[in-house]
């Protein structure tokens, strides 16, 4: 069993960064993969990003390619997502995903555990 928290969320203007954390806590097997979902109102949930807990491989959606970097802390078991160059289009709940299993799909249903989210608002 895996717990993740977000948090980092919060109001920021277009063009500006913010950096999400997501603490995880339980038995986490090497071979876990977290992935950073968002989901705007009246849409679907949205692949962001993902990376492998062991070998540090990344994926990224093509919208967020070049403004977003995401990265882990193997030692405080928390993964990052920094978000830079911000539009009012990222505007979503961010959630934190995790599955004990390697590759990093981008299908929710892949995914076995799940955070509460974060609430990210970009202003024009």
């Amino acid at each position: 069993q895996v717990q993740l928290v977000e948090s980092g969320g919060g109001l920021v203007q277009a063009g500006g960064s913010l950096r999400l954390s997501c603490a995880a806590s339980g038995r986490i097997p090497s071979s876990t993969t977290i992935s950073w979902y968002r989901q705007a109102p009246g849409k679907e949930r949205e692949f962001v990003a993902g990376i492998r807990w062991m070998l540090g491989s990344t994926y990224y959606a093509d919208s967020v390619k070049g403004r977003f970097t995401i990265s882990r802390d193997n030692a405080q078991n928390t993964n990052y997502l920094q978000m830079n160059s911000l539009r009012p289009e990222d505007t979503a709940v961010y959630y934190c995903a995790a599955r004990p299993r390697v590759g990093i799909p981008t299908t929710p249903s892949d995914y076995d555990y799940w955070g509460r989210g974060t609430q990210v608002t970009v202003s024009s």
